[in-house]
């Protein structure tokens, strides 16, 4: 998007038709005492060449390690064309759509967006987004509870063996509303939740149900037992998948007796990695729970005339409306990854999606078949899995991950401070960005760095 600065013949025709002498008249209500006169950390102006240089440098210091992070946000190809349609100042600076009539694009982008997630998670309704998939994995946590108005226990039921920072995110915001986020342990030899572990709860007052898809350690929980177990017990199911593996898995829809609600990560679906953001959340549900859904809602439907025409149809919480009312305080949505993920999906389509879901998890089984043949790396879980995986190494893995990336890679997540009864574990992913050479690479600086360190 271009920058215009203000001319200096711009600014003083603009004070002139203020009646001001300069900007700094502006500001003469504010006390000398609160105003600052200089900042000493921070540098002197750069233009924008200077500015340029500057940022390719620290670009560079970034270097462009080959890596196999995964945990929750994952490199994927985004073709070109994506972000090329999605920066158009037409989609770039427009913001909220109040006014549906000078917003007819964005409400259908948004619509259109609400329609595949619907599709992909097999639900009837999908809002236009969340903050991240933590934040909406803890407004559906809310949402149960007020779903599940037979109980009175506020304790929702939440597997280890879902993401810790959904689970430390959900925490935060629910813990003042005294619901109770009580934790499954998970098989230590199939890295799953048994239905065995829910036994304990059987006749016990639950509010809710949560269940990860793949899970935290990309192992592929049993989820029709574990669905069949709450829906028996008229429990709500709150499901946490990835979008891009549900073009090859059972849609939470259909497990069991289908999922409740169903949230997720965005970031997949044409989204790069930036740092730690910013992304977008995604909540989808049945048609009967959908007043109770956080967020916004855009609607189809026809003028007099019979024309198609999109609007905001729910709002949880908006300016013209009290917030004691609200079934929540999120009222904004991630517009612009938004749109990003609506033209991704578009131009992949079902097809492309699988494809990308089928090369993701061949890489994975690559990657664990190749480094598994290290010695001192074994897997840590019998079970399926889908695009990423946990080993077990024979000595602490920090040290280990810091060897590789001084070889330029990032081998992957250790898991020692989130999950200590593992021992020495490490996290590890390859999607369809990976090739077979980089996978033997990755295997043979693993062998390299082990076998130097004995």
């Amino acid at each position: 998007m271009a920058f215009i600065p203000h001319t200096a013949a711009d600014i003083e025709e603009m004070l002139a038709a203020i009646g001001v002498a300069s900007i700094e008249q502006l500001f003469e209500e504010i006390p000398p005492a609160l105003r600052t006169r200089n900042l000493p950390a921070v540098p002197s102006a750069l233009n924008e060449m200077q500015i340029g240089r500057l940022m390719m440098q620290r670009a560079l210091a970034d270097g462009q390690p080959l890596s196999f992070l995964g945990a929750g946000a994952y490199e994927h190809h985004i073709p070109a064309a994506v972000w090329a349609i999605t920066t158009r100042g037409e989609f770039y600076s427009a913001y909220t759509p109040y006014q549906a009539e000078a917003s007819q694009g964005t409400l259908q982008t948004i619509y259109e967006f609400q329609t595949m997630i619907a599709s992909l998670t097999g639900m009837q309704a999908a809002n236009a987004s969340l903050y991240d998939g933590a934040s909406a994995f803890a407004e559906a946590v809310l949402m149960a509870v007020r779903l599940n108005r037979k109980s009175e226990s506020l304790r929702v039921l939440v597997p280890r063996t879902v993401h810790p920072h959904y689970r430390l995110a959900a925490r935060s915001i629910t813990a003042n509303q005294e619901i109770r986020l009580e934790e499954l342990d998970y098989a230590r030899e199939s890295g799953r939740t048994s239905r065995e572990a829910l036994e304990r709860y059987a006749g016990e007052d639950i509010a809710a149900l949560a269940i990860q898809q793949p899970n935290f350690f990309g192992v592929l929980e049993d989820v029709d037992a574990l669905s069949t177990w709450a829906q028996s017990r008229s429990i709500p199911i709150i499901a946490i998948v990835n979008p891009v593996s549900l073009a090859l898995l059972k849609p939470p829809g259909e497990w069991g007796g289908g999922a409740d609600i169903v949230v997720g990560e965005g970031q997949p679906l044409g989204v790069p990695l930036s740092s730690g953001g910013p992304y977008f959340g995604f909540l989808a549900t049945r048609m009967q729970h959908v007043r109770q859904m956080p967020g916004r809602v855009v609607g189809r439907t026809l003028d007099l005339a019979g024309r198609p025409g999109f609007t905001l149809t729910l709002q949880a919480r908006e300016q013209h409306i009290r917030r004691g009312r609200a079934t929540s305080n999120i009222c904004t949505n991630q517009g612009l990854l938004v749109t990003a993920a609506t033209i991704y999906m578009s131009l992949m389509g079902p097809q492309g999606l699988e494809r990308v879901a089928s090369a993701s998890h061949e890489r994975a089984r690559e990657l664990i078949a190749a480094i598994t043949q290290v010695p001192g790396v074994r897997a840590a879980f019998t079970s399926p899995f889908f695009h990423e995986a946990v080993v077990r190494l024979d000595r602490p893995v920090a040290p280990l991950l810091a060897a590789l990336a001084e070889r330029d890679i990032l081998g992957g997540l250790d898991l020692t401070g989130s999950y200590p009864e593992l021992g020495n574990a490490l996290l590890t992913c390859a999607t369809e960005t990976k090739t077979s050479a980089d996978i033997e690479r990755f295997a043979s600086e693993l062998r390299a760095v082990l076998s130097s360190a004995t």
